[in-house]
């Protein structure tokens, strides 16, 4: 929490707390796509996401814009239907992701003139994530210190241990409208483009089961294939075949209603005066 206060203060002292000075609140969901779930834009397995933030006007249409968003992210081979075969995988994993951002978003029209724009936003951010899983006897594991992959056992060289901390780029867009000369509502889509394929902890193919056996113990082993809990007669697959689908890295959405707030409307306190619509010449 004191890391999330630090920024927005800062942020708010480099915008110079002026009449261009919004404060935002996020309220939507959070979803993922990656090897676990393979859907984009869908309300399967989804859960509730929150954010705050800040935002300031360069122009009429141009805006920098820094919040924190928080959400949990999730997947299961049980409900990914879509993919012949991954429901005898039988993976698992659920993730908070915890997100600060900074970046522009652009009115595709101007508010001093409308009240309603499409607008468009892309961004930098650093995000934290730790996948977890449920056992047989439902203890909660976190799944990276397992390598399940053999991501930094000495016996796979190429295979690096992933940070849980990594950097992101938000983009993405949304439809918002004025309610009154300081309050805005918006619709808000927002695609993160990772750098990484392990925000689910599968990414490519299974090890060796005795070298992760030794490495890492049985656990490690339990959960890299579970395909024998819902079938006893199911082997741990050969060293080499495939687990998931390198090509393509993991991605996570947050979508919901985005809510501003102008802190200053006095337009005889260096504003711009009203515009056609009667709000301040002042945009989100």
């Amino acid at each position: 929490m004191k890391i999330i206060l630090f920024f927005l203060f800062s942020s708010g002292s480099l915008f110079g707390f002026s009449q261009n000075l919004h404060v935002n609140l996020f309220g939507g969901i959070a979803t993922y796509q990656g090897d676990l779930q393979n859907k984009r834009f869908t309300l399967d397995q989804s859960n509730p996401s929150f954010g705050v933030g800040l935002s300031y006007d360069l122009s009429p249409k141009l805006s920098i814009r820094s919040g924190f968003t928080y959400g949990k992210v999730e997947g299961d081979d049980k409900k990914n239907t879509s993919v012949k075969g991954n429901d005898l995988r039988n993976l698992n994993f659920k993730s908070v992701i915890s997100e600060l951002h900074v970046g522009l978003e652009y009115n595709l029209i101007n508010l001093e003139d409308s009240r309603l724009t499409p607008y468009i936003f892309g961004a930098v951010a650093v995000f934290h994530f730790n996948p977890y899983t449920k056992d047989k006897e439902g203890n909660k594991i976190y799944l990276q210190p397992l390598s399940t992959e053999g991501q930094g056992l000495s016996a796979y060289p190429d295979r690096k241990e992933y940070k849980l901390t990594q950097f992101s780029i938000p983009f993405g867009g949304g439809l918002k409208f004025r309610l009154s000369e300081t309050l805005q509502v918006g619709l808000e889509v927002g695609i993160r483009k990772l750098f990484t394929d392990y925000l689910d902890d599968v990414s490519s193919t299974y090890v060796d089961q005795n070298i992760l056996l030794s490495a890492k113990g049985s656990k490690a082993v339990e959960l890299a294939f579970r395909g024998n809990e819902i079938n006893t007669g199911a082997a741990y697959p050969a060293s080499g075949e495939q687990r998931g689908n390198p090509k393509r890295n993991d991605l996570y959405y947050f979508s919901g209603i985005k809510v501003s707030k102008l802190l200053n409307s006095n337009p005889g306190n260096g504003g711009r005066g009203k515009s056609k619509t009667g709000c301040p010449r002042s945009v989100f």
